[in-house]
């Protein structure tokens, strides 16, 4: 049962190492980013021009 947890561990450390090395994360950010700056910059305009 240890052993089968200890793998699983090391097999989801390597799937987020590849993940991480390739870049998908931060890129997976960035477009999340941008499309919640999207939506939310037109509200922060009028508020500050409302203020």
């Amino acid at each position: 049962m240890v052993l089968f947890g200890f793998l699983s561990m090391v097999a989801a450390l390597g799937v987020l190492w590849r993940v991480a090395s390739d870049g998908l994360l931060v890129a997976h950010a960035l477009q999340s980013a941008s499309h919640h700056l999207e939506t939310v910059v037109p509200g922060v305009v009028a508020d500050v021009f409302l203020y």
